[in-house]
């Protein structure tokens, strides 16, 4: 008998779709299909590609309120929000299309005797393993970039967005893209492995968890196949004597809430200087007491559910666990009575090494203040951290601000003054216990290509 799965909306507990899991047999049979269209997709023109791409972009938008209401449905997101990732999932594949002939041209270099070309080629198939928090972006994210270098494409996608997995794949095929260039695996996280070890697959990408994460990089690895993985992070947001304090509580707790607090490169600690520490702690504290969670179909809401159950439990463990040790609940820290998966948007002060609001990722709107005597010691504190995703600086002095960024910030991003998200012209990643590889602003089309020498003796 075959298995089934079920999507919950997180906001009322109500069941929205019964999929059946693909088998073992079924999904290697696409992963067959996926590595002969790869014969055929590697002779298409950048123009070809880029033609798709465009089409691809022109549909979500045109799409964009049915694939929004889909994301609020399945994962909670507010339904203000989802708008702007079906935009950017757009932006995405416009860039993609628009730079990837310069991106991946044939390079000429010198050579004795002669000369040499470098040229950038694709390799075949890519199995991409991919999270729920943003149901679209993080599949266009990948795919994207390995469709248009010439890459056939596989998903995995998170079971509770698995609605988002397949309008995903009828979008790309209705917009032109040839059969089985992507497809979508219906498969849990047990089946993975027989997919890596295959010979057809040529590379492998997550975005999730660092336990996710390790799993996945140690079994590509001991199949001799590359990986690039985006993991989670702590992201430290410093603020500075000098900073705009009105500036800087607006943009920590937008970077906070956003997507009800459930972005890898969410705002999660803020360090902030002795010297104004009172100032922007009372401002803070008060616009997020003021963050009431409610539907996230209503256009005003801000802060919608968890995504599921068991994620809310985590993180309120987390948050128990936090306070156990030490930290001091200014508001919120509770599990509201009622349906749905939600929690209050929360404030933990007097957070130390040890605690989990310090070293762990919260995954949800749950704020972690950390006092420090200066900047010296803040810039500590921020590296003071075994994820490198991404993070913030507030200073008047942005000149300075860029000095810390460049030199001294261990993460793979760094917003100044402000908080951003993904850009499609800029490299998303990180380092240390964040992952490895990039993403966008044209490295995520060279991460599985072989960049092939060839040598030409004249």
């Amino acid at each position: 008998m075959a298995q089934t799965h079920q999507t919950i909306n997180p906001a009322t507990g109500e069941v929205i779709a019964n999929y059946e899991l693909a088998t073992d047999e079924q999904a290697l049979q696409t992963l067959k299909e996926s590595h002969e269209a790869f014969g055929e997709w590697r002779k298409t023109s950048f123009e070809e590609r880029g033609n798709i791409l465009r089409e691809i972009a022109k549909r979500l938008r045109a799409h964009k309120d049915d694939y929004v209401a889909l994301m609020t449905r399945e994962m909670g997101k507010p339904i203000s929000q989802g708008g702007d990732e079906i935009e950017l999932c757009a932006a995405i594949c416009e860039y993609t299309a628009d730079t990837a002939a310069d991106e991946l041209a044939d390079e000429e270099r010198d050579l004795s005797g002669g000369r040499a070309l470098i040229s950038y080629q694709p390799i075949g198939v890519i199995l991409g393993i991919q999270p729920w928090n943003f149901p679209f972006y993080q599949v266009i994210r990948y795919s994207i970039a390995n469709i248009m270098a010439g890459n056939t494409v596989l998903l995995k996608h998170a079971p509770n967005v698995w609605g988002a997995a397949v309008e995903i794949e009828k979008v790309f095929v209705e917009a032109g893209l040839p059969k089985n260039v992507f497809r979508t695996l219906l498969i849990d996280a047990d089946q993975v492995n027989q997919l890596i070890e295959h010979e057809y697959v040529r590379g492998v990408t997550l975005t999730g968890s660092p336990r996710a994460g390790s799993a996945v990089g140690a079994k590509a690895g001991e199949c001799l196949k590359k990986s690039v993985l985006e993991l989670g992070s702590n992201d430290a947001f410093v603020v500075l004597e000098d900073a705009d304090i009105d500036r800087a509580v607006e943009a920590c707790t937008n970077g906070r809430i956003y997507n009800n607090g459930q972005t890898c490169v969410a705002a999660k600690r803020f360090i902030v200087v002795d010297a104004v520490y009172d100032a922007f702690r009372e401002k803070f504290v008060e616009k997020m007491r003021q963050i009431e969670y409610g539907d996230p179909t209503d256009p005003n809401t801000v802060l919608g559910p968890i995504a599921r159950a068991d994620l809310r439990d985590t993180l309120h463990d987390l948050v128990k666990r936090s306070v156990d040790a030490g930290a001091t609940c200014v508001f919120g820290g509770e599990i509201p009575d009622g349906p749905g998966c939600f929690y209050p948007s929360t404030v933990l002060e007097d957070v130390k090494p040890g605690m989990p609001a310090y070293d762990e990722e919260l995954f949800g709107p749950v704020a972690s203040l950390i006092r420090v005597a200066d900047e010296d010691e803040a810039i500590r504190v921020a590296n003071d951290s075994r994820y490198g995703l991404g993070g913030g600086i507030f200073s008047k002095n942005q000149k300075h601000a860029i000095d810390i960024a460049r030199n001294l910030f261990d993460t793979g991003m760094v917003n100044i003054n402000g908080y951003n998200i993904a850009q499609p012209h800029l490299p998303f990643g990180g380092v240390k216990d964040s992952g490895y590889g990039r993403e966008h602003g044209g490295f995520g089309m060279k991460e599985f290509v072989n960049a092939k020498s060839v040598m030409i003796v004249d």
